[in-house]
């Protein structure tokens, strides 16, 4: 032995052990930042959607969702998908477009309770929008926080 070390046997790490945990802590700084950016986002759309005349009451004469709610169910969500996104950089070979697919049928899933809400025409509408508006933030984000980095 000449004394160099292996990088690799390194306090007994597996090779691609700290590749995975590198590429875990980037896809939870991205998707922190996009989950902030989508609830700036949808937050301020329903501000101007609210502005145009969308009063977001649901169940017809019931309760109006606040921008407050808006915000913290687009944060909620926005979280999970990040979820969702490390667990596939876990299992999958290919993360970024198992991601993909699971984020766009999600999305398309998501768009059934506006219509079932009881709400106007309007706050249909704008509820619909706004998933998309999360939806165009969040996905990209993830997907290009789930592809290897080029070093």
């Amino acid at each position: 032995m000449n004394g160099v070390q292996d990088p690799g046997l390194d306090a007994g790490l597996q090779p691609g052990r700290t590749d995975r945990t590198r590429g875990l802590r980037r896809l939870a700084g991205t998707g922190l930042v996009a989950t902030l950016l989508a609830v700036a986002a949808t937050t301020l759309a329903a501000a101007l959607a609210r502005a145009l005349g969308v009063d977001f009451e649901i169940h017809d004469g019931g309760e109006t969702i606040p921008l407050s709610g808006v915000a913290a169910v687009t944060g909620a969500f926005s979280l999970v998908g990040v979820v969702i996104a490390a667990a596939l950089l876990r299992v999958s070979a290919r993360p970024a477009e198992s991601f993909m697919g699971t984020a766009v049928s999600l999305t398309v899933v998501s768009m059934v309770p506006p219509f079932l809400s009881g709400g106007s025409t309007g706050t249909i509408v704008a509820l619909v929008v706004l998933h998309l508006v999360a939806a165009t933030v969040m996905i990209p984000g993830l997907v290009r926080g789930l592809r290897p980095r080029n070093v």
